[in-house]
């Protein structure tokens, strides 16, 4: 039988480490990698919306389908303690945030 000894894991953040608060994420795809973009979105008027981002982020394909992968599982448990997780109605033709 083949055992692989896992690693320990030291987790370690680094002076640039920062914490946000995004309402608004943008992704863009290409053949290498998935493209992050956080943002915070505040309607400063009855027609105008403004997005500010402030954090890009890239991943691999693989990271990218392993972040798909936790986020479901999380919203599951959420909804699982708290109830369903309503979305608003998408704008047709228009971009989700």
């Amino acid at each position: 039988m083949n055992t692989t000894n896992q690693p320990n894991v030291k987790f370690v953040q680094t002076a640039e480490y920062r914490e946000n608060y995004s309402n608004s994420v943008q992704i863009r795809v290409n053949v290498w990698d998935f493209f992050l973009v956080f943002g915070t979105m505040q309607q400063s008027s009855e027609t105008q919306v403004e997005l500010r981002n402030f954090q890009g982020v890239y991943l691999s394909p693989q990271q990218a389908k392993a972040l798909m992968a936790l986020l479901q599982q999380n919203v599951s448990n959420y909804e699982d303690a708290f109830g369903e997780i309503k979305l608003e109605p998408k704008a047709p033709g228009g971009p989700v945030h």
